[in-house]
């Protein structure tokens, strides 16, 4: 596996790659790897002839009560995680090497941004399609390979392949979760043992909204029911429980097809978030 720093050495892979007619997919990163991004990894190696993970925390997506400096970092680790599941080469680039100039153009996320977590970190998406903007340029993967979990996110970069017509699959996997449904995630580690006998309703409610929508499809049922779910069986509390057509992020109306069920709640000083992405094949006709 080669691990590269520089955007001429990552050029020149692809430059190769390209020639040899290979197709390429890109697995995207911050690093400090965990179960989540193996499994993106695993579905690249099957589907592509060579596998490019980025691995770069991008300062444009830290907000200003953000500390960049303290996110996680470990190369070394990551390294023989990424080996492990056949990534062929890591581009692990310095900020300097990735912004050497500003120019002042800027990517803007639209109204997907001001809404679930965005409505707390004004500006992160657009640093989010700065950074994934310029991988797509310098990878030119066939396929690239995102977390379901992170379905905000998701959904803002499959709008910017949609409208900016990158020629580009992006192949969404679903998330990882723990036996008992609770969405695997770094910050669990930070759940107390009370917290962590209380997360998994999260899920459950995400199921019993599910269920809601597709034998009835009355929203605002749907929502009431996984919020009285979660207030009675935790602690926690809800930062949002959303919704949305998916990925417009719009309002669901007659016309939806995919629909978004999103949550981000705080269980202790922990803020977790889940999602549910399910099709209701146009049954919305009450809405």
């Amino acid at each position: 596996m080669n691990v590269v720093t520089t955007i001429a050495q990552l050029r020149e892979i692809v430059l190769h790659a390209k020639k040899q007619q290979q197709t390429i997919g890109l697995v995207p990163t911050m690093g400090y790897l965990h179960e989540g991004h193996l499994t993106l990894a695993t579905n690249a190696r099957q589907e592509n002839d060579l596998v490019v993970m980025s691995i770069f925390v991008n300062p444009t997506q830290f907000g200003p009560n953000e500390d960049f400096e303290s996110y996680p970092r470990d190369l070394a680790r990551d390294k023989k995680l990424a080996e492990s599941v056949g990534v062929d080469v890591i581009f692990a680039p310095s900020v300097e090497e990735m912004y050497p100039q500003d120019g002042g153009i800027r990517v803007r996320a639209g109204r997907q941004a001001k809404l679930l977590c965005g409505a707390s970190r004004p500006g992160h998406f657009d640093g989010v399609l700065q950074v994934v903007a310029k991988l797509f340029n310098l990878v030119q993967p066939d396929r690239a390979y995102f977390g379901q979990k992170d379905a905000q996110q998701v959904a803002i970069i499959q709008t910017m392949v949609r409208d900016y017509n990158f020629p580009i699959e992006l192949r969404i996997v679903p998330i990882v979760r723990e036996e008992d449904g609770l969405a695997k995630s770094s910050r669990n580690v930070y759940l107390t043992p009370i917290d962590r006998s209380q997360a998994p309703a999260i899920q459950q409610a995400l199921q019993l909204a599910k269920r809601e929508l597709q034998e009835t499809e009355d929203v605002e049922k749907a929502l009431a029911l996984a919020t009285k779910l979660i207030e009675y069986n935790t602690d926690g509390k809800i930062d949002y429980l959303s919704i949305l057509a998916y990925p417009d992020l719009t309002e669901v109306t007659a016309e939806t097809d995919q629909i978004l069920l999103a949550v981000a709640v705080y269980i202790g000083k922990t803020r977790l978030i889940d999602n549910e992405i399910f099709s209701l094949k146009g049954a919305m006709a009450h809405v």
